[in-house]
């Protein structure tokens, strides 16, 4: 307070108006008016005392914006943590999700060769029925080709021993055939 008075005296002794003569404590100069409200305006300001509630007003918010800065900082390291958090997780799933596409990659592997010993085991054993059944299908004919054989020539015997056997005869091998067939039945 009293430098800034000392500096306002400073600024009345070197003012012009003492530098041209003129009175200057005079009324009727308006720069001695112009100080005198100043001085009276300065002087209201500190009787309600404004300067202090300016410096407490600045000091309130200088406390204000400390603590601001102290949560920002507080939100930022929050963040940061959070950042770092995330990115570890995100890297964890990458890493589960290339176990699981490398897993998927074997047990596809594995299942196209399980199908594929599947298949030749299927075809192996087609072939096999279709060559079975071809062997059956042989022997059948085979069969049929003797069965055939024999009606025919039982036929054919037919003929001829009827032909050439009488009644006496066809009754001999009638019971000669009966008595075999017991003996090879009992």
């Amino acid at each position: 307070m009293r430098l800034t008075f000392s500096a306002l005296i400073a600024g009345l002794v070197a003012s012009p108006a003492f530098a041209a003569g003129d009175v200057f404590f005079s009324l009727s100069n308006t720069d001695f008016i112009v100080l005198l409200a100043f001085i009276l305006f300065v002087g209201v300001l500190m009787y309600f005392k404004v300067p202090m509630m300016i410096g407490s007003m600045l000091d309130n918010r200088a406390v204000g914006i400390k603590s601001e800065l102290d949560e920002a900082r507080a939100l930022r390291e929050e963040a940061q943590t959070l950042l770092a958090s995330y990115e570890r997780k995100q890297q964890e799933v990458k890493e589960q999700a290339d176990r699981i596409v490398t897993s998927a990659k074997a047990e596809a592997t594995e299942a196209a060769d399980q199908a594929r010993a599947d298949l030749e085991k299927s075809i192996t054993r087609r072939l096999t029925a279709a060559e079975e059944q071809i062997v059956s299908a042989q022997a059948a004919a085979v069969k049929e080709v003797r069965d055939q054989a024999i009606v025919v020539a039982i036929a054919a015997a037919k003929d001829v021993i009827a032909k050439k056997m009488t009644a006496a005869e066809g009754n001999a091998l009638i019971d000669s055939a009966i008595a075999e067939v017991d003996a090879k039945l009992h």
